[in-house]
């Protein structure tokens, strides 16, 4: 283990709460306790993995990450949420994932020590822990379960990224109706499911790869055809066979 663990000063203001269950056993409360990279750790683990985190905590709209700014952590995300985005020479903006509880980034940088070409921005005031890579790494030699689930978050990540590239030549309707398929959802009686939009209009557009104004034309087509209807930020999917024969084009 490293010799610089967080302080009892930072452990305190958020990085690791202690819960008692009924048998009197303390298991950790902590981003280390929802996050899948350390879920294979018992809690006991985790309570020592927890000692290394260091608590961050940024404002709406305030940048966490800069891009090429020299970066030596991994920030998991505790709670609200923050998005991972790159700004392409011409000022236009591509949403490329949204972080929300137990998600986490910095793995490029430990993995390859390179500079990060996105930024992190914090879409709603936002509680982080942040692992230094120099400990991360002694962690790692210490229990190599966190490199395997790391190596399987990458994979997924991966994967997703192939599937949206596999989107790229669809139509917008097409992205939308895919969009909101991978939404969890709720189901109701006769097939129906509900939605939440995790995002803005704005947010959702740039990761759809279109603009506001065309992603509320989109939604209010999908809802003139009784496929879907619309409550604010709230999706009813009245048709979802119709909603995924759009998704596939």
């Amino acid at each position: 283990m490293t010799d610089a663990p967080a302080s009892e000063e930072d452990r305190m203001t958020g990085a690791t709460d202690d819960v008692t269950d009924g048998d009197g056993v303390t298991e950790p409360d902590t981003c280390v306790a929802i996050v899948p990279v350390f879920s294979a750790l018992t809690p006991a683990e985790q309570l020592e993995v927890a000692r290394f985190a260091r608590p961050v905590r940024r404002a709406r709209g305030e940048l966490i990450v800069r891009p090429g700014e020299t970066s030596s952590q991994l920030l998991v995300v505790h709670r609200g949420r923050a998005k991972i985005s790159h700004v392409s020479p011409l000022g236009q903006e591509q949403l490329l994932r949204v972080l929300g509880p137990g998600d986490f980034t910095g793995e490029s940088g430990f993995l390859t020590g390179a500079a990060p070409e996105y930024s992190v921005t914090a879409l709603a005031p936002v509680q982080m822990c942040a692992f230094d890579h120099a400990d991360l790494a002694a962690l790692v030699r210490a229990y190599p379960s966190i490199a395997v689930r790391m190596l399987e978050v990458v994979t997924r990540r991966l994967d997703q990224a192939e599937r949206m590239l596999g989107q790229v030549s669809m139509d917008v309707g097409s992205r939308l109706a895919a969009y909101l398929l991978d939404l969890p959802a709720r189901w109701g009686a006769g097939g129906t499911a509900t939605v939440d939009l995790p995002l803005s209009k704005k947010d959702i557009a740039a990761l759809l790869g279109t603009t506001p104004e065309t992603l509320s034309r989109r939604l209010a087509g999908l809802a003139e055809a009784g496929t879907v209807r619309l409550d604010g930020p709230r999706v009813h999917i009245l048709d979802p066979g119709e909603l995924a024969a759009r998704a596939h084009g």
